[in-house]
């Protein structure tokens, strides 16, 4: 793996050296975009919307319109703006994990210490899985801040890059049910959640499309015929919610033996 930041998670008056890894690889098949014409690759280019030329990497600049007129900004500017959040992530509270809902989450990494952090990697790890707590703190990593989630993960300290609270939306102008859930209806569906509840075991689930997908490449790399299966909606016999709670209850039943 690639380290994709380095710098140090800051914990008290301790500082940890440590380089950052993605903790995550894509699942789905690398697909190529293509002419329909005669397969030739799409290729995307940079161009210079005036004079309509391709413009190399290096010729690139970051910009930012202030009054009218482009500020242009350079990897030194971006330091200075918060030099210390962009090689330190600095621990400014611990929080219970269960406080944090999911939507705060967006995507997790691998800290690694390195060697002149290893006892104090240690240390941080082995405290947090101790205290059932989990670190926050905010840091910089190519020119957006964001909120970082330090936690244990067997041997290794994950950070889960979080968003802010601005950025997730209001959910008011949806139009959500006032109704209360009628209590023989609760009780049924509290019954059958029951009956599916089941140790948390992420093995079980499998990217299936992405195998299936890669099975209808292969035939028709072989020339063979493809129908795809008929799907048909199928409605409840019954219209009253009770009636398919009770029916889900029996399928699941009937299942399980």
């Amino acid at each position: 793996m690639r380290a994709i930041w380095t710098g140090a998670i800051g914990f008290g008056l301790v500082n940890i050296p440590v380089k950052m890894y993605s903790a995550v690889q894509d699942s789905s098949l690398d697909l190529d975009m293509l002419d329909k014409k005669d397969h030739s690759n799409i290729r995307f280019q940079r161009v210079n919307e005036k004079t309509g030329k391709e413009v190399a990497w290096e010729n690139i600049v970051r910009g930012y319109k202030y009054n009218g007129e482009y500020v242009i900004l350079g990897d030194e500017d971006f330091k200075k703006a918060s030099p210390e959040k962009s090689k330190i992530i600095e621990i400014a509270e611990f929080v219970d994990v269960a406080e944090i809902d999911a939507v705060y989450y967006e995507t997790p990494y691998y800290l690694e210490p390195e060697k002149t952090g290893t006892k104090a990697y240690a240390l941080l790890r082995d405290a947090l899985e101790k205290s059932g707590k989990v670190g926050l703190g905010t840091y910089v990593m190519r020119t957006k801040e964001a909120i970082g989630m330090i936690r244990p993960m067997e041997d290794v300290l994950v950070l889960n890059k979080m968003r802010f609270a601005e950025e997730i939306r209001d959910h008011k102008d949806l139009k959500l049910p006032e109704d209360k859930s009628k209590p023989n209806e609760l009780k049924m569906a509290l019954a059958l959640i029951e009956q599916l509840t089941g140790p948390f075991e992420i093995e079980k689930y499998k990217d299936t499309y992405t195998d299936q997908l890669m099975k209808v490449i292969e035939a028709k790399a072989k020339g063979k015929k493809i129908t795809a299966p008929t799907m048909k909606v199928v409605h409840s016999k019954s219209q009253d919610l009770m009636d398919q709670l009770k029916a889900s209850l029996s399928t699941n039943k009937r299942k399980a033996s």
